[in-house]
């Protein structure tokens, strides 16, 4: 089994953005042929992402950028 890890530069809040490179690293390894990609800690929402976690709205918009 092929494994990549993918070493992203993520922004704190930025789903958008952070998705678009959590996607551009899938393509990138699925092209190399990797079976599992391995992302870092909070890459979606950003790391550290502190107090935003008790926070409502990032929470939304964190379940609405995985969606």
């Amino acid at each position: 089994m092929k494994i990549a890890i993918a070493q992203i530069n993520t922004t704190i809040g930025d789903f958008d953005g952070n998705a678009d490179k959590i996607v551009d690293a899938w393509r990138r390894a699925d092209e190399a042929g990797a079976a599992l990609v391995v992302l870092p800690e909070l890459a979606l929402c950003g790391y550290p992402p502190r107090d935003l976690l008790a926070k409502p709205a990032f929470l939304r918009q964190n379940q609405a950028a995985l969606e």
